[in-house]
C-alpha cells in the first residue's frame, strides 16, 4: 500500500513537471488557442493537424458494431491541481476502461468550462474529459458533458469541490475514497470519432468517446468551478471530412 501511494505522488509529480515544459499557454490573450501553434515547434500540430479536437458533433451514423465501453474503477484518494489554466485530477492508479478490445488506464481527468466538444452547436455548462493510454501508448478520451439542474448536487463533485485548490500551482490531497465512476452516466450511449489532446501539444491520433447523456450539476457546484475559471476549454476545430460514429 505504501508502495502505490509512493508510485501515486512520484505520477503527479511527473505530471507537472511535464505540464510546465515547453512554450507556456493560455486559454486567452496572446497565449490563447489562435496561437498555439506558434508558441513552439512541438506544438505544430494545433494549427497544421487535421484530427483536432475538440468538435461540433453532428450528423452522427449509427454503427452497431461498437459496444458498450467497459469500464472498472478503483477507488481511492486523489489530488486536485491548479495550474492556473484548468483543474486536474490525478486518480488513484489501476482504474480501466476496455474499448473495441483495447485495454486503457486511467491517468487524469480534467475539467472544463464550458464543455469542449459541442452537439449541433450546443456546448454545455461544464465537462469532464478522463485520459486513458494503453500499454502500447494509443491515447483515448472519454467525456462526460455537465448541466445545470435545480435538483440533487453531483455526489462525486461535492467531495472533490470541497477540496478545491483556488490559487495556481497548488494542489490538494483528498484522503477520501473517490471513485471517478461517479462522474459518468447510467446511460451507456456514446459517439466516437478520431481527435487529438486538447491543450499543447495537440497530439493527433487519440480516440474520443462522448457520453450521450449529460450528468447534473448544481448551480453551487458550477458556481464554485467558475470562480476560479470562467472559461477554460478551446474552441472547436474543423472536422476536415472526419466521421461520427454512434453505438445506439
Amino acid at each position: 500500500m505504501r508502495f502505490e501511494r509512493v508510485a501515486a505522488l512520484v505520477f503527479v509529480a511527473a505530471t507537472v513537471a511535464a505540464a510546465q515544459s515547453g512554450a507556456p499557454w493560455d486559454y486567452r490573450g496572446k497565449q490563447g488557442p489562435v496561437n498555439w501553434g506558434k508558441l513552439d515547434p512541438a506544438y505544430r500540430a494545433c494549427s497544421q493537424g487535421h484530427e483536432q479536437s475538440p468538435v461540433d458533433i453532428r450528423g452522427a451514423h449509427l454503427d452497431k458494431n461498437l459496444a458498450a465501453l467497459q469500464f472498472h474503477f478503483i477507488a481511492g484518494p486523489v489530488t486536485l491541481i491548479n495550474d492556473g489554466r484548468t483543474i486536474t485530477l490525478q486518480v488513484y492508479p489501476g482504474s480501466t476502461m476496455v474499448a473495441d478490445g483495447v485495454t486503457y488506464e486511467l491517468k487524469n481527468l480534467t475539467f472544463h468550462r464550458p464543455s469542449e466538444n459541442a452537439v449541433k452547436g450546443k456546448l454545455t455548462d461544464m465537462d469532464a474529459e478522463l485520459l486513458f493510454r494503453s500499454t502500447d501508448g494509443k491515447m483515448a478520451v472519454v467525456a462526460t458533458r455537465m448541466l445545470l439542474d435545480w435538483g440533487e448536487p453531483n455526489a462525486t463533485i461535492a467531495t472533490l469541490w470541497e477540496h478545491l485548490p483556488t490559487k495556481a500551482g497548488t494542489s490538494e490531497k483528498i484522503a477520501d475514497m473517490v471513485n471517478p465512476g461517479g462522474l459518468l452516466p447510467a446511460d451507456p450511449g456514446y459517439w466516437t470519432f478520431m481527435g487529438s489532446l486538447s491543450t499543447p501539444p495537440c497530439t493527433e491520433g487519440v480516440r474520443w468517446f462522448v457520453f450521450q447523456t449529460p450528468i447534473t450539476i448544481s448551480r453551487a457546484q458550477l458556481s464554485a468551478y467558475t470562480d476560479i475559471f470562467s472559461m477554460d476549454s478551446r474552441p472547436l476545430q474543423e472536422m476536415h471530412g472526419r466521421k461520427v460514429s454512434a453505438n445506439e
